[in-house]
């Protein structure tokens, strides 16, 4: 299977510096970063090291992740965000997920042998609020396979097929609870590997946490109640339909 690492990044410059010298350039069939707008010289670091970047003709990290795949030449794709927060050399975990036909593999911070930021803390809001927002989406919306534990990290790859199957909504910010949900609902193979994280080298998250969470809620509202899926209409109506025979 041929695999592409694709970079996001948004003013990402200290976190690249760390990252990418760390990245195995050999083991991936193609590698290109998505950049938000970065004024602070992440884009022409990351040309100097002779990585193509694609700048996303719509703000938003839907859009971006959509473009990415847009950008896809090969079977698979790896959303890695370089801010010295993850291990480098746990890019290179994917591939045998993928080998063994899993179609969507998520670096986990939530499961048994890896490590949350906030694990050395005795008050873990954004930890617990995303076990939590696992199990709602879970009792919702799983019917079969492996739950997902850690639906907000944006460490993950996904199957080109797959992708297309989840069509995720190509406005807001969404994308990493969107694709364990619809992976859900299509019956997507799935499946989750430990990771460790730190805190990020510089910067700020680009992701508050109350209006990331309040939209975050009102995704899964609309998926629920509101989004109509054509794979789904097409499956109800066919069978309410009796064969032609009888």
């Amino acid at each position: 299977m041929k695999i592409t690492l694709c970079l996001l990044t948004f003013n990402e410059l200290e976190g690249c510096k760390h990252d990418i010298p760390l990245i195995q350039r050999e083991m991936f069939d193609e590698i290109y970063a998505v950049d938000g707008g970065s004024s602070d010289g992440t884009i022409e670091y990351l040309q100097n090291q002779g990585i193509t970047v694609y700048k996303q003709p719509k703000k938003g990290l839907n859009p971006a992740c959509r473009f990415a795949f847009e950008k896809c030449t090969t079977d698979a794709l790896i959303f890695f965000h370089p801010k010295g927060t993850i291990p480098v050399s746990d890019t290179l975990k994917f591939r045998k997920y993928f080998n063994e036909g899993y179609e969507l593999v998520v670096g986990s911070r939530s499961i048994k042998g890896a490590v949350n930021e906030e694990d050395t803390k005795l008050l873990k809001p954004r930890k617990w609020f995303v076990k939590a927002l696992a199990i709602v989406a879970s009792l919702i919306f799983k019917r079969e396979g492996k739950m997902v534990w850690d639906v907000l990290h944006g460490f993950r790859g996904a199957t080109v097929n797959a992708f297309k199957k989840i069509d995720p909504l190509d406005y807001g910010l969404s994308i990493d609870i969107e694709m364990v949900v619809r992976s859900y609902k299509f019956k997507i193979r799935r499946v989750e590997f430990p990771t460790t994280e730190v805190p990020r080298i510089a910067g700020e998250t680009h992701f508050k946490a109350i209006p990331t969470g309040i939209k975050l809620l009102k995704y899964l509202y609309y998926e629920l109640f509101t989004r109509k899926d054509k794979d789904y209409v097409e499956l109800s109506v066919k069978k309410q339909q009796l064969p032609k025979n009888i």
